[in-house]
C-alpha cells in the first residue's frame, strides 16, 4: 500500500515544477496545523483578555502516524530540491507553456509569464536597419521581408528586438529595398513608420514577438559612426528628454492594440556620464527609466518595460563593464515603476572579438566569467527581483579554441542553466565585428552559430496554426511553412544601395582584439543524385559540425540548367541519427531510416543557376549516422 502511494506521489511530482511543490507543501503544513488546532480547541477552556493565546505548543495534541508520514515525505522532497539546487523553472515547463502564448506578458519573480500566468522564455534576434540612414530593416535589397520573417521563425526564434532611431521615425524617406522582390512591392511609397507597421503586422501573423528598441536619437549614417549614434545619455544630438519620451508615448499609443509587441527597451546602452543611483537628475539613468517607463505605462499598461544597465558611475561598483552591461546598482537602487510586474532588466554582453577586455586575459579565464555575470546581472534573477533579458550578445567565433568562441559557448550554457531570456546580435550579417546568424548572401545560415544557439532553442516546438486571434500568439513547429506572396529569386544589392558594416562599440580602442581562430571543418562532398523532373538538380552536402554526440549538415541544391524548377523534394537515408532541429525545410521520416525533405513554400522554386540551402542538426544514435542515397525529385 505504501509503495503504491509513493508511486502515485512520484507520478504527480513529474508533472509539477519545484515552485508548485513548495506551494503544495505550504498548504499541507497549514492544513495539518489547522487539524491539530481544531482537535485541541475542544479541550481548551475559553480564553479571554491577556490569557488569550498563551497555551504553549507542547500543550497541543501530537500528530498522528499518517500525519508524521506525510510531513516526513514532503520534507524529504523539499530537502532533495534544495540539496540538488534544482532550477525554479526548466526548459520543459517553458516549452509546454509557450505552445500557445496569450498576451499581454507580465513578470513574477524572475519569470516572464503570459496572461494566464504560464512562464515563457524569449529567444530572439536583433534585426537592425531602421536606426540607419536606410530607415528600414536591412537586407530587403536581397530578400522578401515576409520570407525573412519566415526564416527567423523556422529557426526557432520567437522574438525580434527591433532597433529604431527617433530621427528615422520622423523621416519620410526610405531606401535599401528592391521592390521587385515578392512582397517588398507592398512597401513602396511608405514612410519608415509605415514600414515598421508592415513588419510588425507580418511578424504577428507568423507568431513572432516584437521588442521595440530606442537604439539611437539620430539615424546612423556614413558620417555618424556607431559609437556616435549611440549617445551616452537619453538626450543629446539635438534631442531632448521630452523628444525621447514623446516618441515612446507615440509608439505606445500607435501599437496599443498590437498583440505581438511585448514591450519597450527604453534606451540602448547608456554609458559615459550615465550613472545609476546617485540621484543626479541629469545623469541618473535609473530615474530617467522610471520617468519614461511610467509615461509609457500610463498609455499602454500592457507593455513590459525593459531597462538596460550603464557602464560605470554606480555607488559601490565592483567590476568594469560593457556599455549597458552594468546592473550592479539594482541591488541598492532598483527601478520603481507604477506597475511592478512589468519590469525587466537587460544587460548587454560581448566577447574579445569586440574589444579584448582585461578579464579575457586573466589567468582564471573562463571560470572568472561566472562570477562576473553573477555580480553584474544574474543576482537579479537568482534573488527573484525581476527577469533578465540579455538584449545583445554575439561574436564571430563559436569554436572551443579561440577566447571569443570559449566565451560565447560558456554564455550560451549559462543562459540555458539559468533560464534567461535573450536577443542575439545579430540576425544581420553586416555587423562589422560580430557578423550574424545569416551569412553575407543574406540567405544561408552560419551553421556553427545556429548549432551553438540550438542549445537554448530546443524547447521551442510549437504547433502550426491559422492566423492568430487578437491577443493570442501561436507558434509553429521547426521548419513550419509560412509563404510570402511570391517566392523571390535572391539577388545582389542594387548599385544605388550602400551598406556600411555596423560596428560594436569598443571601450578601449587602443586594445587590439585577439586574432580569430577558425575551427576546422569537413570538406563538402558532392552527392550523386537522381532527378525525375524536366531539369536536373545538383546536390552538395557538407557536415559542417561533427562532435561526439551530434552533428549538423548543410545541403545545397543547385539548378545548373536554363529551366525553372518547381516543387522539388529531397529523399535520403539516415540510419542512426535523430533530427533535433532544421532550417529552410521540413524533414519527415517515412520509415526504415528514410527521410523526405520538403522546402518551405518560399523555397519551392529554384531559378536557373540558383542555389537553395537546407539543413539540420541531429543527435547520433550510432556510428552509421551520415545521410546517404540522396535522391532529388522535381
Amino acid at each position: 500500500m505504501v509503495v503504491k502511494f509513493l508511486l502515485i506521489i512520484l507520478t504527480i511530482l513529474k508533472q509539477m515544477t519545484p515552485i508548485t511543490i513548495l506551494q503544495y507543501w505550504r498548504q499541507v503544513i497549514v492544513h495539518l496545523n489547522e487539524m491539530k488546532w481544531s482537535e485541541k480547541k475542544a479541550t481548551l477552556p475559553p480564553s479571554s483578555g491577556k490569557n488569550r493565546g498563551q497555551y504553549s505548543y507542547k500543550n497541543r495534541l501530537k500528530p498522528k502516524l499518517y500525519q508524521k508520514f506525510i510531513i516526513f515525505l514532503l520534507s524529504s522532497i523539499l530537502f532533495f530540491i534544495t540539496a540538488t539546487n534544482l532550477p525554479l523553472l526548466n526548459q520543459g515547463d517553458v516549452a509546454t507553456a509557450t505552445a500557445t502564448v496569450q498576451t499581454p506578458l507580465s513578470t513574477t519573480g524572475s519569470n516572464i509569464v503570459d496572461a494566464r500566468g504560464k512562464p515563457i522564455l524569449l529567444r530572439g534576434v536583433n534585426w537592425f536597419g531602421i536606426e540607419t540612414e536606410a530607415h528600414v530593416p536591412h537586407g530587403l535589397w536581397s530578400r522578401d521581408y515576409k520570407e525573412m520573417l519566415a526564416q527567423i521563425r523556422s529557426l526557432g526564434y520567437n522574438l525580434i528586438r527591433l532597433p529604431y532611431a527617433v530621427e528615422s521615425l520622423r523621416a519620410s524617406d526610405i531606401s535599401g529595398i528592391d521592390y521587385d522582390i515578392g512582397s517588398n512591392r507592398e512597401l513602396q511609397g511608405k514612410t519608415p513608420l509605415e514600414v515598421m507597421d508592415a513588419v510588425i503586422a507580418e511578424a504577428e501573423r507568423q507568431g513572432i514577438f516584437i521588442l521595440l528598441d530606442s537604439h539611437c536619437l539620430k539615424s546612423k549614417n556614413s558620417k555618424i559612426p556607431n559609437d556616435k549614434c549611440i549617445t551616452e545619455l537619453w538626450y543629446g544630438d539635438g534631442y531632448t528628454e521630452a523628444d525621447w519620451i514623446d516618441t515612446w508615448k507615440m509608439l505606445a499609443q500607435r501599437y496599443k492594440n498590437q498583440a505581438n509587441i511585448i514591450g519597450a527597451d527604453l534606451k540602448n546602452e547608456p554609458h559615459g556620464r550615465a550613472s545609476w543611483g546617485n540621484n543626479n537628475i541629469t545623469t541618473d539613468w535609473r530615474l530617467a527609466a522610471q520617468r519614461c517607463g511610467n509615461a509609457i505605462l500610463s498609455i499602454n499598461p500592457n507593455w513590459l518595460i525593459v531597462v538596460e544597465g550603464v557602464e560605470k558611475n554606480v555607488p559601490g561598483q565592483k567590476l568594469k563593464h560593457w556599455w549597458g552591461g552594468n546592473l550592479e546598482g539594482v541591488r541598492r537602487f532598483p527601478v520603481r515603476l507604477s506597475r511592478r510586474n512589468k519590469l525587466v532588466y537587460s544587460p548587454h554582453e560581448y566577447g574579445p572579438g569586440v574589444t579584448n577586455q582585461p578579464w579575457f586575459s586573466e589567468r582564471s579565464f573562463p571560470k572568472n566569467l561566472l562570477q562576473r555575470w553573477e555580480i553584474g546581472f544574474n543576482y537579479i534573477a537568482r534573488k527573484r527581483i525581476a527577469p533578465i533579458l540579455i538584449g545583445e550578445f554575439g561574436g564571430r567565433q563559436t569554436d572551443s579554441i579561440s577566447r571569443e568562441g570559449i566565451w560565447q559557448n560558456k554564455l550560451v550554457r549559462f543562459i540555458a542553466q539559468n533560464n534567461l531570456n535573450f536577443a542575439y546580435w545579430s540576425w544581420n550579417p553586416n555587423s562589422g565585428d560580430t557578423a550574424g546568424i545569416l551569412l553575407d548572401d543574406w540567405q544561408n545560415v552560419d551553421l556553427p552559430k545556429q548549432q551553438m544557439l540550438s542549445q537554448v532553442l530546443t524547447g521551442l516546438a510549437f504547433a502550426p496554426t491559422p492566423p492568430p486571434q487578437v491577443g493570442i500568439l501561436q507558434f509553429p513547429k521547426w521548419g513550419g511553412n509560412s509563404p510570402p506572396t511570391s517566392p523571390p529569386a535572391f539577388r545582389t544589392p542594387p548599385a544605388t544601395v550602400q551598406v556600411k558594416p555596423v560596428e560594436r562599440i569598443p571601450l578601449s580602442p587602443s586594445v587590439v582584439p585577439l586574432p580569430p581562430t577558425v575551427a576546422p571543418r569537413n570538406s563538402p562532398q558532392s552527392s550523386p543524385t537522381i532527378s525525375s523532373g524536366t531539369a536536373p538538380l545538383q546536390v552538395n552536402t557538407d557536415i559542417h559540425s561533427d562532435w561526439q554526440t551530434g552533428f549538423c549538415v548543410s545541403i545545397k541544391i543547385r539548378n545548373p540548367s536554363s529551366m525553372t524548377v518547381n516543387n522539388w523534394q529531397l529523399k535520403f537515408n539516415m540510419n542512426q541519427a535523430a533530427i533535433n532541429n532544421s532550417w529552410n525545410a521540413s524533414f519527415t521520416p517515412t520509415g526504415a531510416g528514410r527521410y523526405v525533405a520538403t522546402p518551405l513554400d518560399w523555397g519551392r522554386v529554384i531559378e536557373p543557376n540558383q542555389v537553395r540551402e537546407i539543413g539540420f542538426c541531429a543527435n547520433k544514435l550510432g556510428g552509421d549516422y551520415r545521410p546517404t542515397q540522396l535522391e532529388i525529385r522535381s
